[in-house]
């Protein structure tokens, strides 16, 4: 898929992440558009899944570690066809699938129930070594947050995967900058993010923009050469990207669109899509 059509489509998931948690009233739009693109490349372009058959034993797996950007995953999974674009409006609502945090149980395409910051990598790297075991060729990839990679149970799990040589594996970490109480070096700084890595005997990959989706596809091309150690993909983005008022903003961490900002923020995400059409 050409990069401008992974382009279209990202915005297209921005567009259903703000109007699932301005819906909800509730939820996590900051991040969740941060990874936008990440998300998109991942599903339309990386992933060997099957969107008809979401249970395919060969798929490769996804573990969304930073879990409260839901909306994110649940709209690239909408676009991607595992359920109905309708149904994100119902994010959060009683009696509906999609709750605020990933559940296996209930939402075709999701491989992991998550949001307990720290665990979902524990998750991929139990998954990657089952198929080291069985000798199965899937891959796993789980996406964590810069301020999620302070939580202690992140690096018992690197240590776990550099030790056993997990070459499978491919741990991306969203650097917005940013989590809920502010700048992530003022509340408890993780830097620097490549030298831990490497020092749990990881490849590490530094993609400058990881909203461009040219440096994502040459990260994850990368990716796939490496042989006897796990990847660590540490991608700079922007925090919101895509909705003017919401980008490198800590408070839209956490917080709900009323009607007026809903309705900026779709003008905002048009105007980018009528350009990408333009190109």
């Amino acid at each position: 898929m050409e990069n401008l059509e992974l382009q279209k489509i990202a915005n297209e998931v921005r567009k259903d992440i703000v109007t699932a948690v301005h819906a909800a009233k509730a939820g996590h739009p900051g991040g969740s558009l941060s990874a936008a693109d990440l998300f998109t490349y991942l599903y339309f372009e990386e992933l060997n899944i099957d969107p008809k058959d979401p249970k395919k034993a060969d798929r490769d797996r996804f573990v969304l570690s930073k879990g409260h950007t839901a909306p994110g995953l649940y709209s690239v999974l909408a676009e991607r066809g595992y359920f109905p674009k309708e149904d994100l409006k119902t994010l959060r609502h009683l009696g509906s699938y999609l709750q605020g945090h990933p559940d296996m149980k209930h939402i075709p395409g999701v491989d992991m129930s998550s949001g307990s910051l720290g665990q979902g990598i524990s998750a991929a790297v139990g998954m990657a070594l089952s198929a080291k075991l069985s000798g199965d060729s899937y891959r796993v990839y789980t996406l964590l947050g810069d301020g999620e990679i302070q939580e202690g149970q992140v690096w018992e799990a690197a240590m776990f995967a550099g030790a056993r040589k997990l070459d499978n594996l491919v741990v991306i970490v969203d650097n917005n900058g940013l989590q809920i109480d502010g700048r992530i070096e003022d509340v408890c700084s993780p830097y620097p993010i490549d030298k831990k890595f490497e020092a749990f005997n990881f490849h590490v990959i530094n993609v400058a923009d990881g909203n461009d989706m040219e440096q994502l596809r040459k990260a994850f091309a990368e990716a796939k050469t490496v042989k006897g150690m796990p990847v660590a993909i540490i991608m700079k983005t922007l925090k919101g990207k895509g909705v003017s008022f919401m980008e490198d903003q800590a408070g839209w961490h956490g917080k709900a669109p009323n009607d007026a900002e809903y309705a900026q923020a779709m003008e905002d995400l048009e105007k980018v899509g009528e350009a990408l059409c333009q190109k």
